[in-house]
Formats: C-alpha cells, structure tokens, sequence
C-alpha cells in the first residue's frame, strides 16, 4: 500500500524495458523467418520444381509486419525519417517547442492514419472474410495497420510530451 513513485517508476521503466526487448526479438524472429522461408522457396523451386503454396503470401505479410515494427522501434529510437530545416535557425531555448509541436503533429497525423486503419481492417472483415494464408482472412493479417499507426501515435505524443518539458527521456 505504501509504495513509493521512485518504487513504481522503476517498476514501470522494467516493464517498458521489457516489452522493447519483446517488441525488438519479435522484428528479429521475423526477419529470420523470412530469410529462412525464401532459402526455403529458393532451393524448393531450384531442385524440386515445387515450392510451399502458402511461402509467398506469407512472406509478403512478413515483409509488412516485419517492416512496420521495425518503423515502431526507429521511432522509439528517434531514428525515423525526418527532414530537419528549421531547427538551425531556432534559438536553443526555442527548440523544446518547435520539437513538441512537430512530435504532437506526427501524432495528430498518426491518430488519422490509425483511424482509417481502423475503418480499412472493418471494411476487409466485412467483405474479405474467406481464409487465405495459414487460415488467417486478410483482415487479420492486416490488423498491423492499426496496430502500428497507435503506437507510433503513443510513441510521439510521448516524445512531444518529453521535448515540452525539456527532457531527454
């Protein structure tokens, strides 16, 4: 009952810590499923003539899944792609501001991008429902959409949050 912030905090900062490294394991168990999967499809194709009938869509979502998690950690790592023109010519003091309205920005954008999403992956479960590779329907290989555009608005509504208290993080 009587536990401190410092207490939680750090329990809090173990927890975001563990879930990075999941979020991090998971764009690597993927990638090697990938690389594994088209050596696969390669030597299946070269020598046999055959190859697996559901190898290709499934490497295709890979690539997806793979791809947009891997954007997610960059944006944690603050390793996206950004074109940085203007904060050469804003005094130091300033740059808190012009850093937390451009990451609440990328969030406001991010915020529509998840909404329509969202109505992309409802309109697919409506009219795509047949099962296609390893028995998931479009519309759940596509949950990633929504899924990504959310946390990449977390992420930057929390580096917007950081950048106007003028914390690192």
């Amino acid at each position: 009952m009587g536990e401190s912030p410092d207490m939680l905090r750090g329990g809090l900062r173990r927890l975001v810590g563990v879930l990075h490294r999941l979020e991090e394991s998971l764009v690597v168990l993927m990638l090697l499923a990938m690389i594994v999967l088209t050596c696969l499809q390669v030597g299946l194709r070269f020598f046999f003539s055959s190859g697996i009938s559901w190898g290709d869509p499934l490497l295709r979502y890979l690539v997806l899944w793979t791809g947009l998690l891997g954007a997610g950690v960059a944006t944690r790592q603050g390793r996206h792609i950004n074109v940085d023109l203007v904060s050469h010519f804003v005094p130091p003091q300033g740059l808190r501001w012009l850093y937390g309205g451009i990451f609440f920005f990328s969030a406001v954008v991010c915020g529509i991008l998840a909404y329509a999403a969202v109505v992309f992956v409802k309109n697919e479960a409506a009219f795509g429902g047949s099962p296609t590779t390893l028995g998931l329907t479009y519309w759940q290989l596509n949950l990633i959409f929504p899924a990504a555009f959310f946390l990449f608005l977390c992420r930057f509504l929390i580096a917007a949050v950081l950048a106007l208290k003028g914390d690192d993080g």
